[in-house]
């Protein structure tokens, strides 16, 4: 959530900024005023899709936001503006792809209503996200596809939240051992 807030709050107030037609990226770019508080959105969304990928343990899924929340680490320690643009836009490219992927590939786990809104979900911000590399208003696309999947994320985390079953390797109290989920 960080993330979002951060985004949406500086990119509504700097200047020469068009959210529509600008990458949040530029946001945290090398002299940009809004660096370090963007900067700060990347890491904490690192952090957390990393602990959402903990939580998901013992599924087979769990690696994928694990490694989702590193790429945003290295998205945010290669900052746009320097020696690190080409290597920015391929942590972000891969950042698109792992956070599209984890709502199609969690749909396994889904009742079949759910898992259809799952796929969904993860085809339109693959989409938008593969949009916003090739059209104009890049920042319009980049936001929907980023915010229908980190919403899907959200959604799933407060799932697991309220979920009776335990979602980590560790067997609950007085559980005979070996025979968790």
């Amino acid at each position: 959530m960080a993330f979002v807030f951060a985004w949406a709050l500086l990119g509504g107030g700097a200047d020469r900024y068009d959210p529509t037609r600008d990458a949040i990226s530029e946001l945290a770019a090398l002299g940009a005023p809004s660096r370090p508080v963007m900067t700060a959105g990347l890491v904490a969304l690192g952090a957390g899709m990393a602990l959402y990928g903990i939580a998901l343990r013992p599924r087979r899924t769990w690696p994928l936001p694990v490694v989702n929340g590193v790429i945003a680490l290295a998205v945010a320690a290669l900052p746009l503006g320097g020696a690190y643009d080409r290597a920015h836009g391929v942590a972000a490219g891969l950042g698109y792809a792992t956070l599209a992927a984890i709502p199609v590939l969690g749909a396994r786990h889904l009742r079949p209503l759910w898992a259809r809104l799952s796929v969904v979900t993860g085809l339109v911000s693959g989409l938008c996200l593969l949009a916003s590399v090739l059209v104009a208003r890049d920042g319009l696309l980049q936001r929907l596809g980023l915010t229908v999947a980190h919403l899907w994320v959200v959604v799933s985390a407060l799932g697991l939240l309220r979920s009776p079953r335990s979602s980590s390797t560790t067997a609950p109290a007085g559980a005979p051992a070996g025979r968790h989920r």
